[in-house]
């Protein structure tokens, strides 16, 4: 739900859900068949786990960061890892490169230079993200919403942002 002024969009796990299954419905009707996903750590992972499995592909992970400050409302320095996980030894051929949202877009620009200097095992490489917001200076191949107003987007499982174990032990009485 975006609110009136456009600058928050609230996203349940419903809502969440049905966009990804959007999103494979977006890849699968391109036609481009791929080897694997790669999915960006954290905000990939949701949506690159669902599509490995409606695809039935391997899930390999990267690791970026960047929202550090503030509690993760705040883009810092961008931090990408030296090292893919992969099931299948090295990752290779052609590649499904997965994240939540293309905002400012930095991230995805400089993940997909990354994997195409350092990695020539993968032969081609295509993107796709849930939400586009407006200000990316960077459009994937794939996405569902695009996002004129550029809102912050609340997903339904921030909650656990600021959830520590103290409070589950008090929420659960254990």
């Amino acid at each position: 739900m975006l609110t009136e002024d456009g600058k928050h969009l609230y996203v349940s796990y419903d809502e969440y859900h049905n966009l990804i299954e959007k999103l494979a419905l977006k890849v699968y009707q391109s036609g481009w068949q791929f080897d694997t996903i790669l999915c960006l750590a954290r905000g990939g992972m949701r949506p690159g786990d669902i599509l490995s499995r409606i695809f039935d592909v391997p899930l390999a992970i990267m690791s970026t960061s960047s929202y550090r400050a503030n509690a993760g409302t705040m883009q810092g320095n961008l931090d990408i890892a030296r090292y893919i996980t992969t099931p299948k030894g090295e990752i290779a051929g052609k590649v499904l490169l997965v994240d939540d949202l293309a905002d400012s877009g930095h991230t995805l620009r400089a993940v997909i230079e990354t994997l195409k200097t350092q990695y020539p095992p993968i032969t081609e490489l295509r993107s796709a993200v849930i939400w586009t917001k407006q200000v990316s200076v960077f459009t994937p191949d794939y996405s569902v919403e695009y996002l004129p107003t550029n809102p912050w987007i609340h997903q339904p499982f921030e909650s656990y942002d600021a959830l520590r174990p103290a409070q589950l032990l008090e929420k659960w009485k254990l």
